[in-house]
């Protein structure tokens, strides 16, 4: 399954959410129609039968499987790649998961507040516009680690857009720029970052059950 690049909103009203995916998304909607022509109502009844039951506690799983995938923008082939290597690792597979989607270094450059987006930091990474540790690195699943010291290339026009950026007063309808989570340090003046942990739980910037998703690739990854 590849990336998706279709429109970010339909995501977030299809999964119902009240608050977006910051990761897709700064865009914000009040609009709780389901996406479509028919804008079919959350609340029809559907006959009841015998795996009703069963089918419904999938959709659960498959639904926070795909909030997950989506808000990283990640692959379904990556994503049970993720899902293995935290198996491996010792403690909650679930919270590991979530823990190695955050070092992602497109993710850790949105963190920080140089992009809007997750899809806009990858860009920045692709392009070859951050440099990790004084090398340049332009592989966005790059994994970071503590210590790990994330600044811009010397590129003028690049670190006037991501000042701009950093500057601007966000319009009313977009969500602001989230709290630079306590795992990171970062300098607006010099544009250069530090990661001084792996990122805890409750700094994940994202409402979702891991354990679902853990669930879900139980028989699959």
């Amino acid at each position: 399954m590849s990336r998706y690049r279709g429109a970010r909103l339909r995501i977030v009203r299809q999964f119902d959410l009240k608050q977006t995916l910051r990761g897709l998304t700064r865009k914000r909607t009040d609009n709780r129609c389901m996406p479509g022509q028919h804008r079919k109502k959350r609340n029809d009844s559907t006959k009841k039968t015998k795996n009703s039951k069963k089918v419904a506690q999938y959709q659960i799983r498959l639904q926070e499987k795909q909030k997950l995938r989506f808000n990283y923008g990640i692959t379904e082939s990556q994503l049970i790649n993720y899902v293995r290597q935290a198996r491996k690792t010792k403690g909650s597979t679930g919270e590991t998961l979530l823990q190695l989607l955050e070092m992602r270094l497109d993710n850790i450059v949105f963190r920080l507040g140089m992009a809007p987006t997750i899809p806009a930091a990858r860009q920045l990474v692709n392009h070859g516009h951050i440099v990790v540790n004084n090398k340049k690195v332009d592989i966005s699943s790059y994994q970071c680690q503590s210590q790990d010291v994330i600044s811009v290339t010397k590129n003028k026009t690049i670190r006037t857009l991501i000042s701009n950026f950093i500057n601007s007063k966000t319009p009313k309808n977009l969500l602001r720029n989230p709290q630079i989570p306590s795992h990171l340090i970062f300098n607006k003046s010099t544009l250069l970052g530090t990661i001084k942990s792996v990122v805890p739980r409750r700094w994940i910037g994202l409402k979702i059950k891991e354990l679902l998703i853990v669930e879900f690739y139980s028989r699959k990854a």
